[in-house]
Parts: structure tokens; sequence; C-alpha cells
């Protein structure tokens, strides 16, 4: 008794788990994470070392140097990125593909000890490093708070309070703040009141270093009570400094207020700024835990948020600058949409070719496979995003192969008279070890996606895994409720009395006799047969040369990265105001909406293939600038770049859209297409920055519809000349349309 067979005669239980799997796949279905990418994990990492004084020469030498050595002793290095700029040293630390979610916690922690060990061989003053191992946080709700005639320090205290709760959400892993400003108390000390009085700057330190530190006062009785003793004299506010008593000569007790100006008021320069839509804001991103549902998640988010609405005070807004909820369910619904039309072509052709009766069995087989291939997908934790469900479109007519070999063998023996069990037995007897074979190869051809230890193979593997389990689940139903469906269904009556009269020759229609004309035809004239196929061989060849090769389509994310790098030393607020000037041009273009700027600073990742560059600095912007419709995204980006680069000749700018392209590209420091390498002159000398890239670097990468060249020396790996610089050359006007560079440090400073 084959397995066919068993399932015949035990029909009751094959319907009854046919029922169940149909059942569970449409609850499968609503409960399977969605994601608009595949989950990936960006196996970077930043360390970040302080160095306050030091010119950008002494960073690099005295610290850079060391933390590159400290992390170049791991096995799992792929590559370091380096940025030394005044004062800080800046690393990025790429790992190696293979490295997978489970295993890059454990990378991670040999990272720490590194960097750890070496921080005794830092210069004093230098450190500590801090270390960003979650750089590659996808941070999918992102919006901005403003707020118009409200302080910075009042807008930081409502999203204080959306932190607070928003932390409680479903799905909801972290949330993080981006262009805060931070407030700080100015002791503004004067030199003539502090000579008068005898007071010197380390006498007010020693007196500031020693408030506001908890101490521990004892404790005493009261009765039956024993009660801590809480001292008193801690500061709450910036007016309470004014009181506080310095100890002169001769241990005279002067006010601080006496020998000071103390204000309150934000730290000046701002490391980074937020503006929405031209106003000032604080930016709040939302990241989703592992394995979470992005629309859940984005859906409950803002199902709170309106909850909270009425304790935000009035005139302050949220504007939303991503939304991942909104865009996975766009992107799922499309697939979603071109997976039911798959379906539909699929079993309109098995109508016309195969008759009413056969294609239903099979279109019911069809519906069952992929019922059954979400409850495994769920069970699994495979999310529903772009690659899965492209797996199923793929999957889609091998899927109906098994099916259609025993629906046709089966209806052939019956027609001829062969009672439905026995022909279920002979034809699942006969075909279902090929057919297993021949399922086993078809997921072999993509066992090599699956097998992958790179990120292409990460993003994909979900394409391996669905393919597998479809076809599997295909062979299955094939052998088991395929050939009960048969029995019952594939004859109707006029056939089944037909059979009573005689045997009939299933292939003595007027088709099969054409089509036994055009072999006898075919094989008479072979060496015609055999010309005519060699040649369609070479054109389909010559033809696939031609084929433009794309990994992944063009994004149809609506919205545009306008990325800037100002001249090197620019103040934050000078770069602000070209920004200011960039925004009002991009809301003259058709289609702009909402436009979204950081200054000083990248956004927080909003997109898992968006690339937060570290190299930023005041001098640098990133604008996003959302469209009404992806279609116009290609013809504002080309004119954009156009514009921009007219508009502003001495700003390097570089206009994208938002790439799916798993590898970063290159970043061009010239910004316009450039055709060959040769078009670059040397990059002047700029003592106030050092750009180090630790192994050689793409020689291109087109981005955005831009070729973006890098020009490179490549030197060895390690040792104190293992660096790459680039030299791009852009036009430098005589007046330029912004303020020149601060000049390069002399080694004096004012405090």
């Amino acid at each position: 008794m084959n397995i066919a067979e068993l399932s015949i005669k035990k029909n009751v239980i094959t319907w009854t788990i046919t029922m169940v799997v149909l059942l569970l796949g449409c609850l499968a279905y609503q409960n399977l994470s969605r994601l608009e990418d595949p989950e990936f994990v960006i196996k970077e990492a930043v360390v970040l070392t302080p160095y306050p004084g030091a010119s950008p020469d002494e960073v690099e030498k005295e610290v850079t140097e060391k933390i590159e050595k400290a992390v170049q002793e791991m096995g799992q290095l792929k590559r370091v990125d380096s940025y030394s700029s005044r004062g800080l040293s800046t690393v990025k630390v790429i790992i190696k593909d293979k490295y997978d979610l489970d295993s890059l916690p454990q990378v991670w922690d040999e990272m720490r000890r590194k960097i750890n060990d070496a921080q005794r061989d830092l210069p004093t003053g230098a450190g500590p490093s801090m270390i960003h191992d979650d750089f590659g946080d996808v941070y999918g709700v992102y919006y901005a708070l403003t707020g118009e005639g409200y302080s910075p320090a009042e807008l930081k205290k409502v999203a204080e309070l959306l932190k607070r709760e928003l932390l409680t959400v479903t799905d909801v892993k972290k949330v993080v703040f981006f262009s805060e400003q931070t407030e700080a108390v100015y002791v503004e000390m004067s030199k003539e009141k502090m000579s008068a009085l005898g007071i010197t700057r380390e006498e007010i330190f020693n007196a500031l270093s020693a408030k506001n530190l908890p101490a521990d006062a004892g404790k005493i009785q009261i009765g039956s009570e024993y009660i801590p003793v809480f001292p008193t004299g801690i500061f709450k506010s910036e007016k309470d400094f004014k009181e506080l008593f310095i100890a002169g000569r001769g241990g005279k007790l002067i006010y601080l207020k006496d020998v000071a100006e103390i204000r309150r008021d934000y730290v000046d320069p701002p490391r980074s700024l937020l503006r929405f839509n031209g106003k000032p804001a604080i930016g709040i991103a939302i990241s989703t835990v592992s394995g979470g549902n992005a629309v859940t998640m984005g859906n409950a988010v803002k199902k709170r948020i309106d909850q909270l609405l009425p304790q935000i005070p009035l005139g302050m807004e949220l504007g939303v600058i991503a939304m991942q909820s909104e865009a996975v369910t766009e992107a799922v619904n499309g697939f979603v949409v071109n997976l039911a039309e798959s379906v539909f072509i699929v079993i309109l052709v098995l109508l016309l070719f195969m008759g009413l009766r056969s294609g239903l069995i099979i279109g019911f087989i069809l519906m069952l496979t992929i019922a059954a291939t979400f409850v495994l997908m769920d069970v699994y934790g495979i999310a529903l995003e772009r690659i899965s469900l492209g797996a199923l479109i793929i999957a889609l007519g091998m899927l109906v192969d098994n099916a259609i070999v025993v629906v046709d063998g089966m209806k052939v023996s019956m027609e001829q008279g062969m009672e439905g069990l026995k022909a279920a037995k002979k034809e699942v007897g006969q075909n279902a070890v090929p057919l297993l074979g021949a399922t086993a190869v078809a997921v072999l051809a993509f066992a090599s996606i699956g097998t992958m230890q790179n990120n292409t193979g990460e993003y994909t593997r979900s394409l391996y895994f669905v393919i597998l389990i479809s076809l599997s689940l295909s062979w299955l139903t094939a052998v088991t409720t395929t050939p009960l469906m048969t029995k019952l269904f594939v004859l109707d009556k006029k056939n089944e009395k037909s059979i009573t009269t005689g045997p009939k020759d299933p292939y003595g229609g007027k088709f099969y006799r054409m089509y036994r004309g055009l072999l006898i035809t075919a094989i008479r004239f072979r060496w015609i047969t055999i010309l005519t196929v060699a040649g369609l061989f070479i054109l389909s060849v010559f033809g696939f040369s031609q084929v433009k090769a794309m990994f992944f389509p063009t994004s149809t994310r609506p919205q545009i990265i306008v990325e800037c790098h100002f001249r090197e030393g620019s103040h934050i607020r000078e770069t602000e105001k070209g920004v200011a000037d960039i925004e009002a041009y991009l809301r003259t273009l058709d289609g702009v909406t909402d436009i979204s700027s950081a200054v000083g600073s990248a956004h927080p990742r909003f997109l898992l293939t968006y690339t937060v560059p570290v190299d930023t600095g005041s001098h640098y912007c990133s604008i996003l600038a959302s469209v009404d419709g992806y279609e116009k995204v290609d013809r504002i980006l080309l004119q954009a770049q156009d514009d921009l680069e007219r508009m502003m000749p001495d700003v390097t700018v570089n206009v994208k859209n938002s790439s799916t392209d798993l590898v970063p590209a290159a970043k061009s420091r010239c910004g316009s297409a450039v055709p060959t390498p040769a078009c670059c002159a040397p990059w002047p000398t700029r003592p106030w920055i050092s750009w180090r890239l630790i192994l050689k670097p793409r020689p291109f990468a087109v981005n955005g519809g831009h070729r973006l060249t890098w020009c490179s020396r490549s030197l060895p790996r390690t040792g104190p000349d293992a660096w790459a610089s680039t030299v791009p050359r852009w036009p430098r006007p005589s007046s330029p349309p912004f303020p020149a560079p601060s000049p390069a440090p002399t080694g004096k400073e004012s405090n």
C-alpha cells in the first residue's frame, strides 16, 4: 500500500487534514511578521575616542593608530576605516560577512576586550573609548517634534514623556533622540574680581566639584524610629550657584556671584541640528525588536501617540520623517497582489490546456500548498518581505508540476477504464520517487543562495528556505490530496458513461494528431531542426549578454537624499544657513512634500540600506525630501543634482535615492559625476583633518544614477603609512556663496 492508496482509503483523515491546513494557513498569514526588507545584521561598530585639544595629526598618531592595531588583532576583522579630526578619533570596525546575528555578540565582546586593553597605551587626557556596537540598528519609525515659540528644553521635556510611554508599546526595542540640545550652566569668571579678592580658578573648580555629590550623613534615632539625615545645600537651579561660598585667602568666604556671572544656556555650538520643514526639531527614532512585526509596532506607536496628544502642549507637532509600517504594508500588499495575480494566471493556463476539472483540482492543490507554506513560515519565523514573497512567485510555476503529472496520469488511466484507486496506486507508485528527485534538483538549484556566507546570502536566505518548504510540500500534496481529489472529481458523468463502451485512445484528439505530425517532420529534417535549435541558442546567449545586470530593482521609496559637504571648518550655524537655501530650492520642485535636514551629523539609520557616514562634522548635512510619488524621484534627482551644483559650486553635493544595494556605495568627495579618476587633482593640504582607510577601497560605485569615483593610493595594510588619500577636485570660485573656512589651527586657542 503506497501513500496515495492510504490517502484514498483514509479519506476522512485526508479531508480533515486538508481543511485544517487551509484554516491554519489563513491564520498563519495574518500572524506572520511583516518587514520591508529581510532582517539583516549590519556588521559594523564605531569606536569614538576623545582627545581634547589634540590636532588631527596628533589624534591619528597617538590614538587612532593604537585603536586600529588593537582591532586588527581580531581574526574576524574585514576592514577598518578611521577618521581623525581635532580632539576626536573615530574608528569604524567592519566584521567579516560570515558572522551572523547569533555569533556577532561574541565578536563585539572580544572587540571590547581588545580596546579596553589598549586604553593603557593611550596618552594622558585621551579616552576612554566609547564603543557603539548598535550602529546597525534600524529605526523604522522616525518622528520630528517641532514647536514654534517653544525652547529646546521644553521640546525635550515633551520628548522624554513620549519616550517613556512609547517604550511600553508592543515590539518597541529602543527609543533614541536626535539633535536634542544639551543645557549647561555657564560660570563666566572675572579675572579682575578674582585678583582683587584673591580667588583662583582652582578654588572655584574645587568648590563646584564638591557640590551635589551624594554623601552619607548618618542616621538619628527619634523615638522608635531610626531616620537617615539628608544634608541640605544641593543645587536645584542655576540660581543656587550664586550662593556658593568660595574659601579665599586667610579663610575668607566669598560668594561665587561676586567673582563670576552665572547663566543657564545651551551648549554652543551644538553638535548637530535637525530641521523639519524649516523649523528646529528634535528627532525621535524608534526601532523594532528582533523578529518583531514592523507593521504591528508602527500601528501600535501611532495609536499610543494619538492617546498622548492631549498631554502635548498646544503648538507642538509631530511630523513623520519615516514610517516603516506604511512602507511595509504597501510593499507587502504589492507583493501579495502580484502573488494573487500569478496564482490566477497559473490557474487560467491550467484551465485552458488541461480542462475545467483538472485545472480546478490543480488550482486547489496550489492554494493548499501555499497555505501549508505559510504555516511552516510562521513556525520557523520567516517574515513576509520582498524576498520571501518573491520566492513564492518564483516557485509558483514549479509548485504545480508534481500535481500535473499525477492528475494527467490518473486521468488517462481512468479514461481507459481503470478504477480510480488502482489508477492512483499505479501513477503514484511509478512517479513518486522520480518526482521527489526532480523536486530535490529544483531545490538544490537555489542551495547556493542559502549557503552563501556573505551579505547577499544573509539578505536573500529566505528565498532558499521558502522554495525548499514550498516545493517539498508540493510533492507531499501531489501524492496525498491530489490522488483523492482526482479520483472523485476528474471525470464527469459523460466520461464515466463512455468508459463503459470501451477503452478510449487519450491521444487520438485533433491536437495530439497535429503535434505528432510536427514531431515526425522535425525528425525527418533532423539537420534543419538541429541547426535551428543551435541558432536560437546562440541568439539567446547574445541576447542575455545585452540584459542589464541588476540584483535588485530600483527603489520605489518616494524619497530623495541630498548629502552636502560644505568647506571644512565651517561653523554649524553657517552650514545651517546654507541648508536653509537648499531647502528653499527643494520646496520649489514639483512633488516635494516634506523636507527633513540633519546638520552636523547624518540621520539615524531609518532604512536598512541607508548608510550612516562616520566622517561627519559641522560642515556636513543630510537632507531627506519626501515626494508624493516615486515616479517623480528620478526626474527630481537629476534636476536637483544639476541645479545645486550650479547654485553652490564650492559645496560637495550628492543627490541620490533610497538605494536597495546591500554594499554601501563609496562616498564621493566631489559629489558630481566624473568620468575617470584621471580628472582628479591632488587634494589640497588640510592640517585640520586626517582621513585613513585600512585596506583598498572600491574603485567606484554607482549610486542614484551617478558614478562616484575614488582616487586612492594603496599602501600596506598595517603600519603608520597604511592609508589611502582621496583626491577629488571641484571648482573653487573667487567669491564663494558661503563664508570661507576657519584658518588652520596655529597652536594658540582661546577659551
